[in-house]
C-alpha cells in the first residue's frame, strides 16, 4: 500500500516537483478521457472487438484517477507540515496572533480561567491547540478548565512524556488532519446513524444480482438484434419500481456519512496508530476501541470510506444510466446494511476517541515544541514550592524565573510592590502552571513540588453595564465564593490580585486585615497582592502571614525592574514617577 511522506525536509521543493507531476497526471487523463469516448463509439459503430481497448482504457484512466488523488493528497500533506512548521515558530516565538484564541470557552464564573489567560488573545489555549475537529477542541478547554486533581495527573503525564519522545509521529497526525478534515456532519449525527437498524430488504442482493446480469445479457441480446428494443423500457422501469424500496435509506445514508475527506482522515489517523507502539497504560485504553478481530480499524473505515462514495455520488450524470439499466443500488445498499450490522456500532465509538487522540497530540506536541520539562512531585499535604518558575506566554530567553514555597504553617503570602513590578504576572504564572500540571503536563521550571487541593483567583474583575454590576460588586461576589469554599472545607489555593480596589483606603485595609484573619483555622492557602504597605505590619501579628514584594529602581528618566521575588515588605513604590513619565507636572507646594 502506498502511503504518504512526513518527512519535514526541502518541503517547498517537494511541493514545486508534485505540482508538475500532477500538472501531467491532469493532461494525461484528458487524453485517456477522450481515448474512452473514441472507441466506445468504435465499439457501438464498427465491432465490439474495439470494447477490449475501451475495457483497457477505462482500467488506465481509473490508474490515472488513482494516481492523481494520492498525490494531490500527498501536496496537502506537505502544505499542511509547512503549516505545522509555521505555527510552531510562532509559538516558540510567543507571536500567537493568527492561532485561535478560544475565546469563546472565556467564562467570568469559573474559578481561575479568567484570570490566568487560559483563553483569549496571547493565551494559552494558543499554545496548546493542534486540533482540528470541533469535539476535540472542546475537550482541550474542558480539560484546561477541570478541577485540579494532582493525583490523578501522574497516569495523563507519562503517557504525554511518551508521545512527546516521538515528534515525527505528532506532526504526521496532525498534518493528516490538517490537511483533510471537514467538519461537514456532526459526529453525534453519524453515530446515532450508525447506531440505528435499518429495516432490511430480504430480496436485495439476490435481485440486485438479477439486474446486474439481467441488464448485460438484455443489452447484447438488443445490440445483435435478438430482442427489440423497446424491452430496455420496460426494463428500466421495472428497475425504478424496485429501486424505490431503497432510494430513502441510501439516501439518508448519505446525509448522514461524513464526507471523503474527513473519512479519509479517520482512516490515516487510524493507519498512524496502528502503525505506533505505545505503552504507557492511558495510551492503551485509548486504542482499545479500535480493536477488532481479525480486521484493522482502518480497514473497516476504508470499506465504509468505499461505499460513502458510491452512496454521496448516485445523484451523477454517470451513475442515473447504469443504475437504472443494473439496479446497482441493490447491491449497494445490501453492502451498506451488511457492513453496518456488523461494525456499525463499533465504529460509532471513533469519531470521540480519535477526537481524544487529537488532544493526546496537542498535550504532547505542546510538550515537545516548548519544552517544558520540570520535574513534578506530588504531595500529601497543603503545600505549594516551585523552583525556577517562569510563565510559559514568556519566552524562555525572556522568562524571569522565581523560587516560591507556601505551606499550612505559612499559609498567607502578602505581595506588595511598586507598579509594572510584576506582581500579577507571578500569581498568574503560579496559577498557569498549577493549571499545566493538572492536565498531566511539565510546568515550566526546574521543580514543582504541590500537595491536594483546589484552584481559585480573583484578579480580573469587571463591570456590567448589562447586569448593573460594578466591578467592586464582582470582586466581593468573587471573595464571597472563595469564603464559601473555604468554609465548606475544601483545601483551596487562592491568588487574589489588588484586593479591594475598589473602594477607600481606610475600608481596603480593614476589609483585607479581616479576610486575613478568617483564614487562621481554615484549609486554604493564599497569595494576596496590595498596594497597601500597611497591611505588612500583619507578619508580626499573624504567624500564618509571609511578606515578598517586588522592586523597582527609579532613575530620572526611566524605571527599572528586575521581576525578581523577595523576601520583606516592598521598600517604595514608583506611581509618582510613572505619572510623571506619562506627562503628569507635580507642583511643589
Amino acid at each position: 500500500m502506498k502511503y504518504f511522506d512526513f518527512k519535514n525536509a526541502d518541503l517547498e521543493d517537494k511541493i514545486s516537483k508534485l505540482r508538475k507531476k500532477t500538472a501531467s497526471l491532469s493532461f494525461l487523463r484528458l487524453l485517456t478521457f477522450l481515448g474512452l469516448i473514441g472507441f466506445f463509439v468504435l465499439m457501438i459503430a464498427e465491432s465490439l472487438i474495439w470494447g477490449l481497448v475501451w475495457f483497457g482504457f477505462i482500467i488506465l484512466f481509473i490508474h490515472l484517477i488513482k494516481s492523481y488523488n494520492f498525490w494531490k493528497d500527498q501536496e496537502a500533506v506537505y502544505k499542511a507540515l509547512d503549516q505545522i512548521n509555521q505555527n510552531e515558530n510562532l509559538r516558540q516565538e510567543r507571536k500567537l496572533e493568527s492561532l485561535d484564541p478560544g475565546i469563546e470557552y472565556l467564562d467570568k464564573k469559573h474559578p481561575f480561567c479568567n484570570d490566568l489567560d487560559l483563553f483569549g488573545s496571547h493565551s494559552v489555549f494558543q499554545l496548546l491547540n493542534h486540533t482540528v475537529s470541533h469535539e476535540a477542541k472542546n475537550q482541550l478547554a474542558n480539560l484546561l478548565k477541570s478541577p485540579i486533581a494532582i493525583e490523578e495527573s501522574e497516569q495523563n503525564r507519562k503517557a504525554i512524556d511518551e508521545l512527546a519522545e516521538s515528534p515525527d509521529f505528532l506532526k504526521a497526525f496532525e498534518a493528516v488532519g490538517k490537511a483533510f478534515f471537514n467538519s461537514d456532519v456532526k459526529h453525534h449525527q453519524w453515530e446515532d446513524w450508525l447506531k440505528s437498524e435499518d429495516k432490511r430488504v430480504p430480496w436485495s442482493f439476490f435481485v440486485g444480482c438479477l439486474g446486474l446480469l439481467g441488464g448485460i445479457t438484455l443489452g447484447v441480446l438488443v445490440y445483435i438484434n435478438l430482442v427489440p428494443s423497446a424491452f430496455l423500457g420496460v426494463w428500466v422501469l421495472i428497475g425504478m419500481a424496485l429501486l424505490g424500496f431503497v432510494f430513502k435509506p441510501l439516501q439518508l445514508a448519505a446525509e448522514k456519512i461524513p464526507s471523503q475527506s474527513t473519512l479519509k482522515t479517520f482512516k490515516n489517523w487510524l493507519v498512524l496508530l496502528e502503525n505506533q507502539r505505545f505503552e504507557s497504560s492511558a495510551l492503551l485504553r485509548d486504542l482499545e476501541v479500535f480493536q477488532e478481530k481479525n480486521h484493522r480499524a482502518s480497514e473497516v473505515l476504508k470499506e465504509l470510506d468505499s461505499l460513502g462514495l458510491w452512496v454521496q455520488n448516485r445523484i451523477n450524470i454517470l451513475y442515473i444510466p447504469i443504475n437504472l439499466f443494473f439496479w446497482t443500488d441493490l447491491l449497494l445498499y445490501y453492502k451498506m446494511v451488511k457492513w453496518k450490522a456488523r461494525f456499525g456500532k463499533l465504529v460509532s465509538n471513533y469519531p470521540h476517541i480519535l477526537s481524544k487522540w487529537e488532544v493526546w497530540i496537542s498535550l504532547a506536541a505542546f510538550r515537545s515544541e516548548l519544552e517544558a520539562d520540570g520535574e513534578v512531585s506530588i504531595k500529601n499535604g497543603l503545600e505549594l514550592e516551585t523552583t525556577a518558575l517562569y510563565h510559559p506566554l514568556l519566552p524562555k530567553g525572556k522568562a524571569v524565573a522565581n523560587d516560591f514555597s507556601i505551606s499550612e504553617k505559612q499559609k498567607l503570602s502578602l505581595l506588595t510592590g511598586s507598579n509594572m513590578s510584576g506582581k500579577t504576572t507571578f500569581m498568574r504564572t503560579l496559577g498557569v502552571n498549577i493549571v499545566l500540571v493538572n492536565i498531566g503536563l511539565r510546568p515550566f521550571a526546574e521543580k514543582m513540588e504541590l500537595g491536594q487541593f483546589q484552584l481559585y483567583t480573583s484578579m480580573r474583575n469587571t463591570d456590567s453595564l448589562g447586569e448593573s454590576v460594578s466591578s467592586f460588586y464582582a470582586e466581593l461576589n468573587r471573595i464571597k465564593t472563595l469564603i464559601d469554599l473555604i468554609e465548606s472545607g475544601v483545601p483551596v489555593f487562592f491568588l487574589l490580585d489588588e484586593i479591594l480596589k475598589g473602594t477607600n483606603t481606610e475600608d481596603r485595609i480593614a476589609g483585607s486585615e479581616a479576610l486575613i484573619r478568617q483564614l487562621k483555622d481554615s484549609k486554604a492557602l493564599g497569595i494576596i497582592s496590595t498596594h497597601d504597605i500597611e497591611l505588612a505590619s500583619l507578619e508580626a501579628q499573624i504567624p500564618y502571614v509571609k511578606n515578598y514584594s517586588f522592586h523597582s529602581e527609579i532613575h530620572d528618566r526611566s524605571i527599572d525592574f528586575d521581576y525578581k521575588l523577595k523576601k520583606g515588605p516592598c521598600p517604595s513604590f514608583n506611581a509618582h514617577k510613572l505619572m510623571e513619565l506619562m506627562g503628569i507636572k507635580f507642583h511643589k507646594r
